[in-house]
């Protein structure tokens, strides 16, 4: 293959995969049969007294943890209010907890998120901010993509002049299993406009973190 018919390819490629329908998910009784045969792995037995409810009670909470793919992140940002009386300082939301769970094992990343915007004449409800966070924490992630989709999304959607997102988490995938190194966390953190470009905003964003 040419690298010109190289780069067409990788062009149609992307636009295919842009507008890829989402994938079709399965009933619950193939994801409450999936459970069992993992009981069944694990050496118990499924029809046991104590377990014959699991598969419907395990589905039950896979629901729950994973809800965010049912909401578009950006909706949640569209309603915002112009009557800001010209503010246009620093907006930050802090210690925001989650529950999220790790794409590579499927366990818990318990963490906090620190969300900062610099309006640029709109400004949104605090509990959208929230939310944000809520939406991207319930889906299957690392904390580096977590961290840029919230950051990204506010910015693409209020176009601020500037977003901060910090994140701090401790994850199970870590501390529950394979090194088994308990009591750390791991910090990441995306800048956007002012706070990248402006040392004294990072800053000063980066001291309300505790």
């Amino acid at each position: 293959m040419t690298p010109a018919v190289q780069v067409i390819d990788t062009m149609a490629k992307r636009k295919k995969d842009a507008g890829r329908p989402r994938i079709e998910r399965p009933s619950r009784a193939e994801v409450e049969a999936a459970f069992r045969t993992i009981l069944r792995w694990t050496g118990d037995d499924p029809d046991r007294e104590g377990l014959l409810e699991t598969p419907a009670r395990a589905a039950r909470a896979y629901e729950e943890f994973f809800r965010g793919y049912d909401e578009d992140p950006a909706a949640i940002l569209r309603k915002t209010f112009e009557e800001t009386g010209g503010y246009d300082e620093m907006v930050v939301l802090r210690g925001v907890r989650f529950e999220s769970h790790c794409e590579h094992h499927i366990v818990p990343i318990i963490g906090r998120a620190w969300v900062a915007y610099v309006p640029n004449g709109r400004v949104v409800g605090i509990s959208k901010l929230a939310r944000l966070v809520e939406v991207y924490a319930k889906r299957l992630q690392i904390q580096e993509k977590m961290t840029a989709q919230i950051a990204d999304t506010i910015q693409e959607v209020l176009e601020p002049q500037g977003v901060a997102v910090v994140i701090k988490a401790q994850h199970h995938c870590m501390t529950t299993r394979g090194v088994h190194k308990h009591d750390t966390d791991m910090v990441t953190s995306r800048m956007t406009g002012v706070f990248r470009d402006n040392t004294a905003t990072r800053q000063e964003f980066l001291s309300l973190i505790d």
